[in-house]
């Protein structure tokens, strides 16, 4: 399990290294948000733990700038700033948890296990047994390694949310996806979001594929179907 550490705090990064080593996680540690982001971009990992107060580049910024750049890693965040703007702020720019300092180890390790989990898990019930590293409809392009989405071989500008749900309608492109499914993937464990609040991602998705020849078509009763134009 590759782990991407990011603390800007030498003897905390430290600690965390040793302890995490020994529980079997592969670490590659850094205490610099621009460092990390290159390294990001350049390896690829299971899971991000993330501290937001960094030198170089503010952790929230890392994180906005990896998954504009489409990179799709789940990102725990670990940091004294536990303000309810702070978490809100992260959870809108695409983390996928987030722990307050001072924290349990054992629930450092058992939220980022169980981060890594539900994205082999989703994987697996979205992938089926498919292969290929890449998704072409029409003329876009989803590169599955990256978790990146381009049209007419440009990236596209997308928030977390729209990624998600258009990386799960590629990769059932001419299949209805249920309205249930596509919650559960965009909004993981949002207990306070209505189901109903996919229809607003869908609606700003279309408008940016408006000119791209594939749509998003309702099927009522059923879901969403991804269609390239003939």
């Amino acid at each position: 399990m590759k782990l991407l550490l990011v603390e800007d705090d030498a003897v905390m990064r430290s600690a965390l290294e040793r302890t995490l080593s020994r529980r079997g996680f592969m670490i590659q540690a850094c205490g610099d948000g621009l460092v990390a982001l290159q390294k990001w971009r350049a390896m690829r990992f299971d899971v991000i733990l993330l501290d937001l107060t960094l030198p170089g580049m503010d952790g929230l910024q890392v994180l906005a700038e990896a998954r504009r750049s489409g990179l799709s890693t789940p990102v725990l965040i670990a940091t004294a700033r536990g303000t309810v703007g702070d978490r809100i702020m992260g959870l809108n720019l695409g983390a996928d948890d987030y722990l307050p300092k001072p924290f349990d180890l054992d629930e450092l390790e058992a939220r980022l296990r169980a981060l890594v989990r539900r994205r082999a898990a989703q994987a697996s019930n979205l992938d089926e047994s498919d292969d290929f590293s890449r998704v072409q409809l029409g003329a876009l392009r989803y590169e599955k390694s990256s978790g990146a989405i381009y049209y007419a071989d440009q990236p596209m500008e997308l928030t977390p949310r729209e990624r998600k749900l258009l990386q799960v309608l590629l990769l059932k492109h001419g299949h209805a996806v249920a309205k249930e499914k596509l919650f559960e993937v965009v909004f993981p464990d949002q207990n306070d979001m209505q189901p109903d609040a996919i229809e607003v991602v869908v609606y700003r998705l279309r408008k940016k594929l408006l000119a791209s020849g594939v749509t998003i078509m309702t099927l009522r009763g059923l879901g969403y179907l991804l269609k390239a134009s003939q």
